[in-house]
């Protein structure tokens, strides 16, 4: 027995990335699976095929994640489509990294609308369905940073620690419906992002890493399944580190 068969995903900005990660792992384990980017480019396109390839049901939807019109409008079209929504993971994220004396308001305003007030618009548009399934995992990708502040990513670091606030006070609100809502802090995940650092500067950042290596999408993405399976079906409001032992 696959660990999400007969489940269906919601999953944000995942048409590369952790995102893809996730949704790949997910249709590994039989879910099927809506999956939402900006636009629905190549990569967007390759992530649908490969999902279709393992098996299960899926579609890519273009949708802003931050816009609180446009989740509700692609909620609905994935509720004609796929009939419920079990999970929903909230991965859509954006950077816009500087000092605080050289952010501007857009820097600020941007990152906060895009990685936060993207999880509060799809969270409000699943969670009518879910209160109706009275079941539900909500999975919210934070970050250490929103744990410990990092110096450059005041925007950033603001956003992720928001999303550890909300995901503990619905956790709280939704729980006696049978509806689980944690968050995954990763730490220095090798992505295309990270893949543009200088290899000095990426060298530095694992040596401090108790087990000194970057980690990868796909350990995010693990986690994500225990979160989404019944193997979780007693853990809510949590923060769970990705991070090798980076924060302790």
């Amino acid at each position: 027995m696959k660990l999400l068969e007969g489940k269906t995903a919601v999953i944000t900005g995942a048409a590369r990335g952790i995102g893809k990660a996730i949704a790949i792992k997910y249709a590994e384990q039989g879910c099927n699976i809506a999956f939402t980017d900006l636009a629905i480019n190549e990569s967007a396109k390759e992530t649908e095929q490969a999902l279709l390839d393992l098996g299960v049901k899926a579609k890519a939807y273009a949708s802003d994640a931050s816009d609180y019109e446009d989740t509700h409008r692609v909620v609905d079209e994935i509720i004609k489509e796929f009939g419920q929504i079990d999970i929903l993971v909230n991965n859509a994220g954006i950077t816009k990294d500087t000092l605080l004396m050289r952010m501007t308001e857009e820097q600020w305003d941007l990152v906060i609308k895009v990685n936060l007030k993207s999880v509060f618009n799809f969270t409000k548009a699943v969670q009518r369905i879910m209160l109706k399934q009275r079941s539900g995992s909500i999975i919210n990708m934070s970050s250490v940073v929103g744990v410990s502040g990092n110096a450059g990513q005041a925007n950033y670091s603001a956003s992720k620690a928001g999303i550890i606030g909300f995901t503990k006070s619905v956790a709280k609100e939704l729980g006696a419906r049978g509806i689980r809502s944690n968050a995954i802090a990763p730490g220095f995940i090798i992505t295309e992002m990270t893949n543009k650092l200088p290899e000095d500067v990426r060298k530095e950042w694992e040596s401090k890493i108790p087990l000194r290596r970057g980690g990868t999408p796909e350990d995010v993405a693990d986690v994500c399944v225990f979160l989404g399976s019944e193997l979780s079906s007693y853990v809510t409001g949590q923060v769970i580190h990705v991070c090798g032992g980076m924060n302790m």
